[in-house]
């Protein structure tokens, strides 16, 4: 993690990583379920920026649902990462009391120990009095997370295009804004034809306290492959409308943090 991203860490903030990335890698390669989509397919090298990208969301979401255990005298701490075992076995991350700030830093609270499986002696000793967290709740409302294909969809084209053209394909960001528009209303057009007649095209993520709906767009002539991924909210319940779209990247980063997209089209 550079250095800006640890700036913006809220999990960094909470905790020291003496040892981050094999911490990640072992978790990642050892005892996490495993999952070929931790890197995206064009990193060049092994560096879990999904599953560092997923533990720094969910610890936000835990926090805010105050699902971050603490021993009585704030010695200990853990929450549950939502990740389990090939055995299907939860996985803690627990944490310490950290103990040797350094001067001249601003020094988290704790420092992180291991990521640990639920039946782990230590974990079960230390928290046995007041027993260990659940997972962080992306369930509250599960009508949100399929599209509801008697709805309407209304897109903010002249939105969508302002604010995110250095997102559009390279091909299309030196046209015009007609041109621009031409291509995502028929795209737009294509892909509500397509989810009024398979809802599961429709993915679901998380982002910004919120969970809205992912739909392909196809803006590239004869490619079999979205370029883009509209994003999608409910105005009523009659109404969905679209202000924005994301790149693949963003759009993998931010379905991961609710479930491992089964999708055909929204792949790392």
């Amino acid at each position: 993690m550079n250095k800006n991203k640890e700036e913006r860490s809220e999990l960094f903030k909470f905790a020291y990583f003496p040892k981050y990335h094999e911490a990640i890698k072992f978790l990642a390669e050892e005892l996490a379920n495993k999952e070929d989509e931790w890197d995206f397919s064009d990193s060049k090298i092994k560096n879990y920026s999904i599953l560092k990208n997923y533990l720094e969301h969910i610890y936000r979401k835990i926090q805010q649902e105050n699902k971050i255990f603490f021993t009585s005298k704030n010695d200990y701490a853990c929450f549950n990462t939502g990740l389990v075992t090939e055995n299907w076995e939860e996985i803690f991350a627990f944490f310490q009391e950290y103990k040797q700030p350094k001067l001249g830093f601003k020094n988290p609270p704790f420092c992180f120990k291991a990521f640990l499986k639920k039946s782990n002696p230590e974990l079960l000793r230390i928290f046995s009095s007041i027993g260990l967290p659940e997972i962080a709740d992306f369930f509250q409302k599960p009508e949100e997370l399929i599209f509801n294909p008697k709805c309407d969809l209304i897109p903010e084209i002249d939105h969508i295009i302002e604010e995110n053209k250095a997102r559009f394909p390279s091909h299309m960001q030196n046209s015009d804004s007609a041109e621009i528009r031409r291509k995502l209303e028929g795209a737009i057009e294509e892909v509500k034809r397509k989810v009024k007649t398979n809802y599961k095209i429709a993915v679901p993520q998380y982002f910004n306290g919120r969970t809205q709906l992912l739909l392909p767009l196809c803006l590239t002539p004869n490619s079999k492959n979205p370029d883009l991924a509209l994003v999608v909210h409910k105005l009523s319940d009659k109404t969905y409308t679209a202000r924005t779209c994301l790149t693949l990247k963003m759009a993998y980063n931010n379905a991961r943090l609710i479930v491992k997209p089964q999708s055909s089209w929204l792949r790392p």
